[in-house]
């Protein structure tokens, strides 16, 4: 269980207006990016103000990617058609994939494999990190023509690969989330309309993470909460009152993520701020 009372951990004045992207790494350190400043806003571990700025020279991004060693990768699809990679060791941006529009999520997978899910292109890419810059992206799911079919995708926004390099993608304008197995092009529908235990309705779910213990966590954009799996199936867990600016609500919610001790952090889209929803340990 978690607190169901928020905690605003910024607001507009530090991460702008409509932030879309969050990011907590195993360091519990927390970054946003800033449409307005282009800036990706930075938190070190237990700091209540930002410890860092890091401008970039990228246009409205709606997704970014920490890896373990601090790079930082971040979507620049929407008029420069890349995607960006902050390099930690030289504080520098590269260029690392190429894209034909705005990638509203991003992975990198244990084998170094960059994903990008391009909502107006209905599919999933990806290339491999340790190979050539201009080696072309493959696909990972969907067909790019808007559908309902297993292996079809209708605005594809959030994506999780796990350990066996199974994706799962939020379908947001099928209102489900798909699961593609590992080099399967059909996918499982594993939450909302059309999959197998229907304890839950979905209605535009963007962001997604999968915890070790195979639950799913989701972002139900306008359903304006935050979801997740159980044994008894789904149930919301934060934002259960309505659409709304008060502690306990959300408004069009984007992503998530969690930190080492399970909180959750939610970029909360329509009221241009990013809430933090405390675990309550005693739930265990």
């Amino acid at each position: 269980m978690w607190n169901t009372k928020g905690i605003t951990l910024a607001n507009q004045s530090i991460v702008g207006w409509y932030p879309f992207a969050i990011f907590v790494n195993t360091n519990n350190t927390i970054y946003v990016a800033n449409k307005e400043n282009r800036t990706i806003v930075v938190w070190d571990e237990q700091s209540v103000n930002p410890t860092k700025n890091i401008y970039g020279d990228f246009t409205e991004p709606l997704s970014l990617f920490v890896t373990p060693n601090g790079d930082i990768y971040i979507d620049d699809g929407r008029e420069k058609g890349r995607v960006l990679k902050w390099i930690v060791e030289t504080n520098t941006f590269a260029t690392v994939m190429n894209v034909h529009s705005s990638c509203f999520g991003l992975f990198v997978d244990i084998n170094n494999n960059l994903y990008c899910s391009i909502f107006a292109q209905q599919q999933v890419v990806k290339r491999s990190l340790n190979g050539p810059l201009m080696t072309s992206n493959r696909v990972a799911a969907g067909t790019g023509i808007k559908g309902y079919g297993l292996n079809e995708l209708n605005g594809p926004v959030g994506i999780f690969v796990d350990v066996n390099l199974d994706l799962y993608v939020t379908d947001c304008d099928n209102d489900r989330v798909q699961l593609f197995q590992s080099g399967e092009s059909s996918g499982i529908t594993v939450a909302g309309s059309g999959s197998r235990n229907p304890t839950i309705t979905l209605h535009c779910p963007s962001g997604i993470i999968l915890d070790a213990e195979k639950y799913l966590f989701i972002v139900d954009l306008l359903n304006n909460r935050i979801v997740g799996s159980s044994s008894n199936g789904f149930q919301c867990l934060v934002g259960c009152y309505g659409r709304g600016s008060q502690s306990n609500q959300l408004t069009l919610p984007f992503s998530l993520s969690f930190d080492r001790s399970g909180n959750i952090y939610v970029a909360d889209n329509d009221n241009f701020r990013i809430q933090k929803f405390q675990y309550i340990e005693e739930s265990c």
